[in-house]
């Protein structure tokens, strides 16, 4: 395992709740933490510098291997210095393996022991991703945390369905770690010196749990993947159609189980009372593409609940989206114009609603990291849900 790649420190903790630090090469990021999805190298609708501002300062974002291998491609990656340089980000990059991606394509792909045949949504050409080429992408991409190659069985798997689709997971984890290796050995990593030298460190990769709702087999999984070392974990599979009961169940007995002294990471959720909720249950990382995808089709989150911008009872309204948020958008703008620029088809209405969702995601998980460090999330929690629930006005 690489030692150098990150650094986790618990700095506070409030029963399963933790605070953290979690120290990548490119900088130190806070935890519990809830990263932007930027699939194509984009966080939709936002300009980085508004990432990096004092009002989001997002500490790291995501990319996509599925997509970027397809789009505009390994060699292309490489050339250009890794995707920091190529998309001119100089904090850290989290990459998901493709896993999920190829997953989703259902019938249209072909699962076998050595990796996914599929077609390409791009072009139709025959593609062929394992464990070996999401790592190989992923180095040519330099991102500063790598997801090991995984199979995600659906929500409502079979006990059977869910052990095969864990069997494959672990056979692909240990693959990914020896080809993952044998590249930082040979120095593949296109992100080690692409901040002019000074970058140090080499990437961190980070294994996968699968196996549905099926707590035995989240277990095996577990045991298997800890058995081979990963520099963090994930939990893979959930918020995938089962009920959230279910999911907060599974990460309830799962996240305690993990190591404690590495980073836990709940993969593609979720709202804001997911990310709450998890965090209670010992979770420290979350992505989802929900801030930027519904603020482009007129959906916001407030400390009230969720507010849809189209509809007509905004129409005169001069308040702002939320009037406990000090975001730029709430600051400035009414709901009213916010609803004339949607139903007009303006651009700039899914900017500024994306830009208030994701103010909203990452100031709740600021508000969560100081309720932990000063002992009071339980109160927190409670308010929070309360007042979420509680309906926009």
């Amino acid at each position: 395992m690489n030692q150098r790649a990150i650094k986790f420190e618990i700095t506070a903790q409030q029963d399963e709740a933790r605070a953290g630090h979690l120290q990548t090469r490119r900088g130190l990021i806070e935890t519990p933490v809830f990263m932007p999805v930027g699939t194509l190298g984009t966080v939709k609708g936002v300009r980085f510098e508004a990432l990096e501002s004092t009002e989001l300062d997002a500490r790291i974002i995501l990319g996509n291997t599925y997509h970027l291998w397809l789009r505009p491609g390994a060699e292309t990656m490489r050339a250009c210095g890794g995707l920091h340089r190529f998309i001119g980000w100089e904090r850290a990059l989290l990459t998901d393996s493709g896993g999920f991606q190829v997953w989703s394509l259902g019938a249209l792909r072909r699962v076998t022991g050595a990796g996914v045949e599929f077609r390409s949504h791009v072009d139709g050409r025959a593609c062929f991703l394992s464990p070996e080429v999401s790592m190989e992408v992923q180095a040519a991409l330099g991102s500063d945390i790598v997801m090991a190659f995984d199979e995600c069985a659906p929500g409502d798997a079979t006990h059977d369905e869910a052990r095969a689709s864990m069997e494959l997971t672990a056979r692909w984890a240990a693959r990914s770690r020896s080809r993952f290796d044998v590249m930082q050995l040979e120095g593949m990593d296109a992100g080690r010196t692409d901040a002019g030298g000074g970058v140090s460190g080499g990437q961190a990769l980070f294994g996968i749990v699968q196996g549905a709702s099926h707590a035995d087999l989240r277990l095996e999984s577990l045991a298997r993947t800890t058995e081979i070392g990963f520099d963090g974990y994930a939990i893979g599979g959930l918020s995938v159609g089962e009920e959230k009961g279910v999911m907060y169940d599974v990460v309830e007995w799962l996240a305690p189980r993990m190591p404690r002294e590495q980073p836990r990471y709940l993969m593609g959720v979720g709202t804001p009372e997911d990310l709450v909720e998890a965090v209670a249950r010992g979770v420290d990382m979350f992505d989802c593409v929900l801030p930027t995808r519904n603020g482009r089709t007129g959906q916001v989150w407030t400390s009230r609940g969720k507010l849809n911008i189209k509809n007509a009872r905004w129409t005169t309204d001069t308040r702002p989206l939320d009037e406990q948020c000090g975001c730029s958008v709430c600051r400035r703008h009414t709901r009213a114009y916010l609803r004339h620029l949607y139903m007009t088809g303006e651009m700039l209405a899914g900017i500024l609603l994306t830009h208030h969702n994701l103010a909203f995601f990452l100031d709740t998980m600021r508000r969560v990291r100081q309720a932990i460090r000063s002992g009071k999330f339980t109160q927190f929690r409670q308010q929070f849900l309360e007042h979420i629930g509680s309906g926009v006005e």
